[in-house]
């Protein structure tokens, strides 16, 4: 009887876990296509408007290795319930008729629950037998990106009917969910465990990656201001060293500097970061294309709704290359797995250079980022937790996710910077032209080759072989996932 009871919720678990990684993912991007809709309605420009997708952002990339940490230790059930409550609140905030500056505290709200993706997968790790966890882990993955490609249309769709409101309405109904789904289902953690959270060490990363984030998406104050953002990157990268040197020294530190040292570990977090600059810089490239007027000589004028819809392919095709790649997984190695993978986006990067003169075209290319999308993603947790310890699987996830959002930004900025030089003055429009995608796509083919060629160096291990040790203020014992 007590076998069929703990089959049941692993189960409901499952399910569960699929749905919050969903539901974060899905409402910290709601931001993306609401930017024109909220500069309207609020009568702010739209670099403004902007900053309810970039304020999400910056507010998960430093929720998010505290959240790991926090969700390493004994109060993980508790964790989550508080973050989905925020995030809930937040979420509250954008739909009540409030002035702007209420927006964006929302959003930031709203954006701490990226936190949550790696407490999912710790979660999972430690309550579901070890060949459903992995699959698991790898899907939980992937809904984290699919959950963009379904909030874009469905936001865009809400918006053309209700408006705004509407579509952040829609944000609050499924963040309620989720938070009575985790009340229902969320198990506690093991006893043997503790966490210390490190909060100068979490003050210092928070500055050092909101510099970082915020440099990257006023791409303005590059061209305008060099000397500014040149001292706030000098800032920004005097701060991540001075964090870095800390952890190394702590006894509880925030992150485990050390096991990020790992030559599997490492590498598979520099194919993270750059892969991330590529893959975003299509998902850009794409979705800007589809949605600009014919009167730039080029585009296609699309809604939003129905530029939203151009993500549907990416959604459906990444969450398929989610349940193959494990399979794949049995028989092939992680980094070669990765390699393929960026493989596949470069080849959505030549398609888009290549062929973009209809509609159906950039489904077809958004379809196959879609894919090689899915498949790194679902393909990187199983490097990382190769020689990760179970308790630090979340910390770790963490810490890797961290860089895939500072990879996304640096994504779209690389795409704002390269469209911005092609874009003409006196033409009587704001575009730039046909040609400067061409060159951001062949930046983005680039960013893959390097992110292939990275995954292949990187070392083939097992946790037989190769664990790392547990931090010092853990549970006091070297331990293997």
């Amino acid at each position: 009887m007590s076998t069929i009871r703990e089959h049941s919720e692993a189960r409901l678990l499952v399910p569960s876990l699929m749905f919050i990684a969903l539901v974060v993912a899905a409402v910290a991007s709601l931001g993306a296509p609401l930017i024109t809709s909220v500069a309207t309605t609020f009568h702010v420009s739209l670099d403004s408007a902007q900053w309810t997708l970039t304020i999400a952002l910056l507010s998960g990339a430093v929720a998010t290795p505290v959240l790991g940490r926090l969700g390493a230790g004994p109060h993980r059930r508790v964790t989550i319930l508080a973050t989905l409550a925020v995030v809930v609140a937040g979420s509250a905030l954008t739909v009540l008729p409030l002035p702007f500056a209420a927006l964006l505290v929302g959003r930031a709200a709203q954006g701490v629950g990226l936190g949550l993706t790696a407490l999912m997968m710790g979660v999972a790790r430690d309550h579901l037998p070890e060949g459903r966890s992995a699959a698991t882990i790898a899907l939980i993955s992937v809904v984290s990106i699919i959950g963009v490609g379904l909030g874009y249309p469905l936001a865009g769709l809400l918006t053309e009917f209700g408006g705004i409101r509407a579509a952040y309405g829609l944000g609050l109904f499924v963040t309620a969910a989720a938070f009575l789904t985790a009340w229902r289902s969320m198990p506690v953690a093991p006893e043997d465990r503790s966490a210390h959270v490190d909060v100068a060490g979490a003050l210092v990363l928070a500055g050092g990656l909101f510099l970082v984030l915020f440099l990257a998406s006023e791409t303005g104050l590059w061209s305008h201001h060099l000397a500014v953002a040149v001292v706030l990157a000098i800032v920004a990268v005097l701060l991540l060293c001075g964090w870095t040197a800390s952890e190394l020294r702590s006894r509880t530190p925030l992150v485990d500097v050390r096991a990020v040292r790992h030559p599997a570990v490492a590498g598979a977090n520099i194919a993270m970061f750059v892969g991330g600059i590529g893959m975003y810089l299509l998902l850009t490239l794409i979705t800007r294309y589809a949605q600009t007027p014919h009167s730039a000589g080029y585009g296609f004028g699309l809604t939003t709704f129905v530029a939203g819809l151009v993500l549907v392919p990416f959604s459906v095709l990444g969450f398929v290359a989610g349940k193959l790649t494990p399979r794949v997984g049995m028989r092939t190695d992680a980094p070669l797995l990765l390699a393929g993978s960026a493989i596949v986006v470069g080849g959505g990067f030549v398609l888009f250079a290549a062929a973009r003169s209809n509609v159906a075209e950039l489904f077809v290319a958004m379809g196959v980022l879609g894919f090689g999308v899915g498949s790194f993603t679902a393909a990187m947790p199983g490097v990382i937790l190769a020689v990760t310890p179970r308790s630090e699987t979340s910390s770790a996830m963490s810490f890797n996710y961290v860089v895939r959002s500072v990879g996304y930004s640096l994504g779209s900025a690389i795409g704002g910077l390269v469209l911005a030089t092609g874009t003409g003055t006196g033409t009587g429009h704001p575009f730039p032209n046909d040609g400067a995608y061409t060159t951001a796509a062949l930046v983005g083919i680039a960013a893959m080759a390097i992110t292939a060629v990275t995954s292949l160096a990187l070392p083939r291990c097992s946790p037989e072989t190769d664990p790392i040790e547990e931090p010092t203020g853990g549970t006091g014992r070297t331990t293997t996932p």
